[in-house]
């Protein structure tokens, strides 16, 4: 079978597709990406044919303010970016590519719901993989209204299609998949990129990292280092593609790296300082581990406010994020077993959930 997959050009939306996407490939599958000009050598660079497909999320942002002005807020902005933008960018490069293709079955990151649109119009099955929580029903439905045209019968989730990946386990699952015909159920998979572990202070240490977009020597993490610092306790700032010498001199028991093969830093982790991605966020609960959430856009505050209500994390918002608190709320994560007792049940679930492989082999069934 040829499998087309497909993502917007950003780390934080291609590693969710990897697991499935190898597990293919080792199956035997004929694999290939589309996906934005900046990411089509990296994706080259894992092993993949790759397609262009789309545009970046920063250059439909910057067409979206000059459309709606700089100091417009998320409803006009973001809308715009992801619900016309984005998906007519992608519709316009798959739409005449796919005949030429030729894929048995498109998979595509949630957001790239532009690739759903133009498998649909090929008759070609398509199946999204959940990489994030879903908006309020209100933006939802703004958004919706938005991609109808595009659509035309509108699914029942104008993102997620007819088809999905849901990797979220079943104490904390998002509702919004609850519309979808037809969802797959899958474990929570990292991608670590193909590089060494560095050195480790001894287990128990603080995770710290901002992602791979807010990943820079932001205030928000000078501030959080200041913090950790503070405490009686070894931190790694992992800063993903950015350079750690831009941090400049650290604490003492403060060390930073770029990026890390997070899943195995996690196990000797003792508490994750983090901006509330879903990948860092699942990779957490998969780690039996508490977390201290700093979010800083996207999904980011509701992926927050659900482990905070659940009792595994701690958030800060907005203003909160002051060096006081954060060092205030990492203590208390590190001292009260509560929110490590409810992220060691999480894992045990996450355990039990069905891995890439088997739910590629149902996907491929399906789609046959």
């Amino acid at each position: 079978m040829r499998i087309l997959f497909t993502c917007r050009p950003a780390y934080g939306h291609l590693f969710p597709l990897l697991p499935l996407a190898n597990a293919a490939k080792a199956a035997g599958h004929e694999v290939v990406f589309g996906t934005g000009e900046a990411f089509a050598g990296k994706v080259r660079d894992l092993g993949f044919a790759v397609h262009r497909a789309g545009i970046g999320i920063g250059e439909a942002e910057a067409e979206a303010k000059e459309r709606h002005g700089e100091d417009a807020g998320f409803l006009d902005v973001g809308i715009t970016m992801f619900a016309e933008l984005l998906p007519k960018a992608v519709l316009a490069d798959l739409t005449p590519l796919l005949p030429d293709l030729r894929p048995d079955l498109v998979v595509y990151e949630m957001s790239d719901v532009g690739a759903g649109i133009a498998a649909r119009r090929a008759g070609i099955p398509a199946v999204s993989v959940v990489i994030g929580r879903s908006m309020s029903p209100g933006v939802l439905a703004v958004a919706a209204e938005r991609l109808r045209p595009l659509w035309g019968e509108l699914p029942a989730d104008a993102l997620l299609g007819d088809a999905c990946v849901d990797v979220w386990p079943d104490r904390l699952r998002d509702p919004g998949t609850a519309a979808v015909p037809k969802v797959f159920r899958m474990r929570p998979t990292p991608y670590d990129p193909d590089v060494p572990l560095p050195p480790l202070p001894e287990d128990g240490f603080v995770y710290l990292t901002l992602g791979t977009v807010v990943f820079g020597a932001t205030d928000v993490l000078r501030g959080a280092i200041r913090a950790l610092s503070n405490l009686d306790v070894d931190v790694l700032v992992a800063l993903g593609p950015g350079d750690p010498a831009a941090l400049g001199d650290l604490p003492a028991r403060v060390r930073a790296t770029g990026f890390v093969p997070q899943a195995e830093v996690l196990k000797h982790a003792g508490l994750v300082v983090h901006h509330g991605g879903t990948g860092t966020v699942l990779a957490s609960l998969a780690a039996g581990l508490p977390q201290l959430v700093l979010p800083q856009g996207a999904d980011q505050f509701a992926n927050a406010a659900t482990l905070e209500a659940f009792g595994a994390a701690k958030s800060l918002v907005g203003d909160a994020i002051r060096i006081p608190a954060i060092e205030s709320a990492a203590r208390e994560l590190r001292t009260d077993p509560k929110p490590r007792e409810l992220a060691q049940g999480v894992a045990a679930e996450i355990a039990k959930m069905p891995s890439p492989e088997q739910v590629l082999a149902e996907i491929v069934s399906w789609a046959g």
